[in-house]
């Protein structure tokens, strides 16, 4: 892989840039695989590098049905934060948002990791409390979060509108290294590092089977022939419930549509990342100058992946108490990402009944924030056949044994 530099540029752009590689190889799949993961998003992706560059693992191929980042990687709004409440989110988060500081040098692959800062609202006395309570909770955890007051909030976010009628600012928890990072960027970043260390990357290829023993995982049937392998990693997100049920077993999730906007671009307004619990929305502003928008989930289950209309409705009508200026913006584009929802809002990343099959799922709307530490964590069990100590706590075993990673409160959405 040749690598990118201002070099580089300079040289193709004398060329008249006749002389750039593919990013990644896409070839034809191999019989047989030690490791085969479905689903070439981030999470899956990134699984895929790590195995490679932190444990050796190289002969994994990556299936994905459609296009590479073609799922939820491509339909979110790219925040990236780790004031999480309970002490295992808070480290994987964390571990995550670490990590893509340094991940475009990683990667050799401009991520466009820009730490902003994520400003969390407070607008009811019950908020502020919660929000206290994580911000002790990650202080003890050594994550640098802040309360700020609504005067701080003013000088942060001059725009927004403190005394609103139904639901005034009453303060917020300002995580100043948080921000966002280009969505796409992250997954052909991991996709062409992996692809570099011998991972095979194989697109429009759809598992239709799952074979197996008595002794455990043999291999896959797909819509382009059948792979054997030794490990399966099912990294899917809202189609996880799907692949476990080819395998015969069963995840405690459930598939819904989580809905986004963006605004036609303006100039600079807004500097960070804003999430309001209590009117039910979070925005920031892309590069471009689109307010990137989110709201919440479809109230019934899906897989559809468009926008529904009472979304847009109900999500501006709060924002706009909070920010009067978006009032007189239009609406540029509108799409849904297919979640997958556990009980408590903690993800799954763990063993399951059938040997030699592992899952890392149950993201539901905080996926993207956590690729580089959700692959870090899956590629070591994958390798090791265990979970380490970052994924230990987010097994399937959790949910029989009551032991309940309850992040509902602390997930700054009301779902």
């Amino acid at each position: 892989m040749r690598r990118y530099s201002v070099f580089s540029l300079a040289r193709e752009a004398l060329r008249h840039h006749t002389g750039w590689e593919r990013a990644w190889r896409s070839p034809d799949p191999k019989p047989g695989y030690e490791v085969v993961i479905v689903g070439a998003g981030g999470h899956g992706l990134a699984t895929a590098y790590y195995l490679a560059k932190n444990h050796g693992v190289r002969n994994v191929a990556v299936l994905e049905k459609g296009w590479l980042g073609g799922g939820n990687t491509g339909r979110n709004t790219t925040i990236i934060r780790s004031n999480y409440l309970q002490p295992p989110s808070a480290a994987i988060f964390e571990k995550a948002r670490a990590l893509y500081e340094t991940l475009s040098q990683d990667l050799n692959f401009n991520v466009m990791f820009s730490p902003r800062g994520v400003l969390m609202l407070a607008q009811t006395e019950h908020e502020l409390r919660a929000w206290k309570r994580t911000w002790y909770a990650n202080r003890l955890a050594g994550i640098e979060t802040e309360m700020v007051t609504p005067a701080r909030i003013r000088e942060i976010v001059p725009a927004i509108n403190l005394a609103g009628p139904r639901y005034p600012v009453l303060g917020g928890l300002w995580q100043a290294p948080g921000g966002t990072a280009r969505h796409d960027a992250v997954a052909w970043g991991y996709a062409r590092a992996a692809s570099d260390m011998g991972v095979d990357i194989i697109q429009n290829c759809e598992v239709t089977g799952i074979d197996r023993d008595p002794e455990g995982v043999t291999g896959v049937r797909t819509t382009k022939g059948e792979i054997a392998c030794r490990k399966l990693c099912i990294v899917v997100a809202g189609s996880s419930g799907v692949l476990a049920e080819m395998a015969g077993f069963r995840l405690p999730i459930e598939s819904l549509a989580l809905q986004a906007l963006v605004s036609e671009p303006v100039k600079p307004a807004i500097d960070c990342v804003i999430m309001a619990n209590t009117v039910h929305g979070y925005l920031s502003q892309s590069d471009k100058g689109e307010m990137v928008i989110g709201g919440g989930t479809d109230g019934f289950n899906n897989y559809t992946q468009r926008g529904s209309f009472h979304h847009v409705e109900e999500t501006l009508r709060a924002l706009i108490e909070t920010f009067p200026m978006l009032s007189r913006l239009k609406m540029l584009r509108q799409w849904g990402g297919i979640v997958d929802m556990t009980g408590d809002r903690s993800p799954i990343i763990g063993t399951t009944p059938v040997p030699g099959i592992f899952v890392n799922c149950g993201w539901g709307t905080g996926g993207f924030k956590a690729i580089p530490g959700s692959g870090w964590a899956c590629a070591e069990m994958v390798a090791k056949g265990t979970p380490g100590d970052l994924a230990g706590p987010f097994g399937l075993d959790r949910f029989t044994e009551g032991r309940m990673i309850d992040e509902s409160v602390a997930a700054a959405v009301a779902h």
